[in-house]
């Protein structure tokens, strides 16, 4: 969508940050803005970061530390790691956005997220512009969740991750998922490389959900609700087909787009937005220069899957109003 907004600023330095944020004490910070909806125009500046950089910062035995520059194409970087040897991102090959916002929503698909490779987080601190690093655990990563969304919200700018990767020959390839397993199967592939789960995943991926380049969306709208098992069983009594995956000994989840999908909603439009055809989960804009268009309509959803099956969905983008 087009919105007009006072400035933006494109941050290549770290110098600059810090001038600009003595400037504009109050700015929108985005990367490449994939997992943002804006409702409606906005006065405050926007810092777009494009810190670049990519550097092994440390090395043991059987793995590297990589810090990244929050302005690296994330999916660039998957294929940069790919390309050194070094594992344990390769199931989050094409997920859209620059590194920085990586922690801030603990990115994730098909069984990996980034709190399994991650150390550290280089953070600005934007009232003084000192920098420093975040340990991992700090972060309070949770799904899609983090420190920076909650305490920390509008504190700090992300100004880089460290992340740990594994070297060749000790690669623990994830292809828990049964699409993974499908597309291998179809392939002929018994002992996938990191190279060929990374395809997969990219030839799955494809085949779900819309380009933005081609279709604006934001990607996943709403996160995949974690229930209690209990709430699960009684479900199940009345939709037995339900799917879940085992969150922890207490709690499940369950796919928001399953539950979208059998509400009806899925390919249905609605002026000029609606839900992706091939992926419930993903709201799209056919044209509406109006972002409370996308937010009415994910309040509908929502209301639909409460009413239905007495589950809220809760929203994973960032909503800025």
């Amino acid at each position: 969508m087009d919105h007009n907004v006072s400035g933006i600023h494109v941050i290549e330095s770290i110098d600059q940050l810090r001038i600009l944020c003595k400037q504009h004490p109050n700015p929108i910070i985005i990367g490449e803005g994939s997992n943002v909806l804006f409702v409606k125009d906005v006065e405050r500046p926007v810092f777009v970061i494009d810190l670049k950089g990519i550097e092994v910062i440390n090395e043991g035995s059987t793995w590297k530390e990589v810090r990244i520059a929050a302005g690296e194409d994330w999916h660039d970087v998957v294929m940069w790691s790919i390309d050194q040897g070094l594992g344990g991102i390769e199931n989050l090959s094409l997920i859209p956005g620059k590194c920085g916002a990586a922690p801030m929503q603990n990115i994730g698909a098909y069984g990996t997220e980034l709190s399994d490779v991650l150390i550290s987080v280089g953070c600005m601190d934007k009232q003084i512009g000192a920098l420093f690093h975040m340990t991992k655990e700090a972060c309070k990563l949770g799904y899609r969740d983090s420190i920076f969304k909650h305490e920390s919200k509008d504190q700090y700018v992300i100004t880089s991750i460290t992340i740990r990767l594994t070297k060749e020959e000790h690669h623990q390839v994830n292809v828990s998922y049964g699409d993974i397993k499908a597309v291998l199967k179809e392939n002929d592939i018994t002992d996938p490389t990191i190279r060929q789960v990374s395809e997969a995943i990219i030839a799955i991926r494809s085949s779900k959900l819309p380009d933005p380049l081609q279709i604006p969306n934001a990607g996943s709208f709403f996160k995949n609700p974690i229930i209690p098992i209990e709430n699960y069983n009684d479900l199940v009594i009345r939709h037995p087909e339900m799917p879940s995956y085992p969150v922890s000994d207490t709690h499940c989840k369950v796919p928001a787009g399953w539950l979208i999908d059998r509400c009806g909603w899925k390919g249905i439009k609605v002026g000029d937005v609606g839900v992706h055809t091939k992926q419930a989960l993903v709201l799209v804009n056919h044209g509406s220069n109006n972002g409370q268009d996308i937010i009415n309509l994910s309040r509908q959803i929502q209301k639909k899957v409460l009413d239905t099956y007495q589950i809220q969905l809760v929203t994973e983008v960032n909503v800025i109003a």
